[in-house]
Order: C-alpha cells, then structure tokens, then sequence
C-alpha cells in the first residue's frame, strides 16, 4: 500500500512539472477562469437596464405624469419629451427604444368608461429590451392605472397572497450566469486537460517509459487525476471568489467555501476519469477533440445552466440524473445561493463519487489494454 501511494506521489509529480511546462494550457487555463468568465457574463444580459424611452404627451393630464414618472432606474433611463413630428427620426437614428404616445384627452376618457390605448412604439433592433421593455412597461402601467382609480387587487379578494423572492430577489441574471459558468468551465477544462495527459503521453513515447517501471494503470492514472484536478481546483476557488465575488460582486458567504470545494474535488474525480476513458478510445489527439466536443455539448445543455431541467420531457430528466455536470449545478446552486449543510446536498457527492468510480473502473480496463497494444 505505501509503495503504491509512494508511486502516485512520484508519478503526480511528474504529471505537475508536465502541465507547468506546456505554456499553452496553462494560459487556457487562466483565461477560461477569468477573462472567460469574466467577458461571457458582462456582455451578455437577459434583463432590462438603461433603456432609452421617449413620451409624446398629448394628454397632459396627473394620470399621463403619473405614468412617465413610474419609469424608474435602473430598468430605463429618465423618460426623455419629445415632439410627434420627432418621433421617426428619433427611431431611425437609434436614439429611443421605447416611444410612447400617450392620445389626447386619455385620463377623460377612462374616466369615462372608454377604452383608450396608448401606442408603443419599440426599436425591435435591440431584441432583448424590445421583448422584456415592451412586457415591463406593460404591467408598470396597468399597475399605475389601477392605483389611479383605486383598484388595488389588494380589495378584490379575502386572501391576498404576498410573493417573497429568495436568494436573488432582484431576479439578477449575472449571479446564476457567473457560477454557472465556472461550473461549465471546471467540466470542459477538466474532460480536456485528463485526456490530454494520456494523450500526450502516447504521442511524445513517454509511454513507453511507463511501460517498463514497476507502476500499475491504476497509478498511473490517479497521477493524472490528481494533478490535474489540483490545477483545476485552485484556478477554479480562485476565480470563484476574485471573480465571482469581487469582481462580479456576487454575495458568495465564505464558509460556504470548503463544502464547495469539496464537491468539486468528487466532481473532478469523476469528470477526470470519464476524460481518460474518452482518451483511451481515441488514438490522437484531433480525435480525441472531436470526441469532446458532443460529450461536453451534450452533458452543458442537460445540466440544467441553459434550460431548467423541469422543462425537459421526463425521459431527458431521468438521464440527467445521470450526468455529474447535471448534479454539480444543482449542489453548487443549493451550497452557494441557498447555504445548505453537508446534511442536505451529501446525495449529490454520493452520486458524483459512484459515477466517478464506474467511469475510473471501465477506463482502467481501457487504459490496460492500450498499454498492452503499446508494449
């Protein structure tokens, strides 16, 4: 037992000095977990900020005020006045997302009884703000309306129900966005970086070197796991709090940290392994590329970052369950947002353990009888 572990210690540094030479990776590895993250969560956004809006107020009246007024930031920029004879223009140059066109006489004719409507218009050329603006302003002013007349929902029923939002109560996109995404990362690096050692390996004949020192398969590839996963681990705890957490100001408790790590350590055993075990069926390194690139894509869009799993069919939902990326989204949604103990999420790291270990085992068997070809 100690020689074996004494093997893997020496192996694991010789898979370090290995890593920290090829420059290539190691910039791939910076990149992906901070300019990568970094870049892909600030320029993409599903929600509404600083949109442009311009009002033609035609009818002048408390209610129209009251409705430019409910415009509020940070969703949209204080409503600009303009003219009916500046309105194309204005839309032509870009200048307004929103123009409303509030119609003469409109607080008069409601309270009338009359049907009166105001017109939107929207530069669909932004197509996020032109879908979620258009439905925002919507119900910012059916709620205005009925505060005017004094139709508050809260006097049309005996129960009232009152909605709390948990854990993100501004529904703020870039904190699922950014876990998310160093989730999707550690998966791509890991899968990639794994095989890549073994691949490496039998492209540059250093495996053959292997072949005639006294090391099982078994240490060989614990060797590549563990010093690969430890260059993952640390790029990953570290972009998760330089620039998850400071960086993108997202409230990440500190103490949640360990327990975090700790999954990510199973995660990475069992991604490691499913990444040697795609390396040892593909010959070169193009190949095993290929290979990657539908086992990661597939494992991404069934891991619940793009799509909820609920709105799979429930066929899809039952492989998911199988997918360790599909299970360390849900344990790094419920450690980091949500704050739960060991107690809770202990499942998950059972799953990603045993699946880890089906994965090592078969790549074992894999890895045997490539060494066998090669000698």
């Amino acid at each position: 037992m100690w020689r074996w572990l004494k093997n893997i210690m020496y192996l694991t540094g010789k898979e370090f000095k290995s890593l920290f030479s090829d420059s290539v990776l190691l910039i791939l590895i910076i990149y992906i977990f901070t300019f990568g993250i970094w870049t892909s969560v600030s320029a993409t956004s599903t929600e509404l900020k600083n949109a442009a809006v311009a009002v033609v107020d035609n009818d002048r009246s408390a209610l129209s005020k009251q409705l430019i007024d409910s415009l509020l930031a940070p969703q949209f920029k204080p409503p600009v006045e303009i003219t009916a004879v500046e309105v194309d223009r204005s839309m032509d140059m870009g200048k307004y997302s929103f123009v409303l066109d509030i119609p003469p006489n409109y607080q008069a004719d409601l309270l009338a009884g009359y049907n009166p409507k105001i017109q939107l218009l929207v530069d669909a050329t932004a197509m996020t703000q032109a879908a979620i603006g258009s439905g925002y302003i919507q119900r910012i002013f059916a709620t205005e309306i009925q505060k005017f007349f004094r139709q508050d929902t809260q006097t049309s029923g005996i129960i009232t129900p009152t909605l709390e939002v948990l854990y993100n109560p501004n529904h703020t996109s870039r904190w699922f966005m950014s876990v998310m995404q160093v989730v999707g990362n550690i998966s791509l690096i890991t899968l990639l970086l794994s095989g890549a050692a073994v691949i490496r390996e039998r492209e540059r004949g250093t495996i053959e070197h292997l072949l005639v020192m006294p090391v099982s398969s078994s240490e060989i590839a614990l060797s590549k796991i563990i010093a690969n996963g430890a260059i993952i681990l640390t790029a990953a705890i570290l972009s998760l709090y330089f620039v998850v957490h400071i960086g993108l100001d997202v409230p990440i408790p500190l103490r949640v940290f360990p327990l975090f790590s700790l999954g990510v350590v199973v995660f990475l055993f069992s991604m490691a392994s499913l990444g040697i075990l795609l390396a040892t069926i593909a010959p070169t390194m193009p190949q095993f590329g290929l290979l990657c690139i539908p086992v990661y894509v597939v494992m991404h869009m069934l891991s619940g970052i793009t799509s909820p799993v609920e709105n799979m069919p429930v066929l899809i939902q039952n492989i998911t369950l199988f997918s360790p990326q599909t299970i360390l989204s849900t344990f790094a949604q419920q450690v980091l947002f949500k704050q739960a103990p060991l107690s809770m999420v202990h499942i998950h790291l059972i799953k990603m353990l045993g699946m880890g270990t089906l994965f090592l085992i078969i790549a074992l068997v894999q890895f045997k009888t490539m060494l066998s070809r090669q000698g």
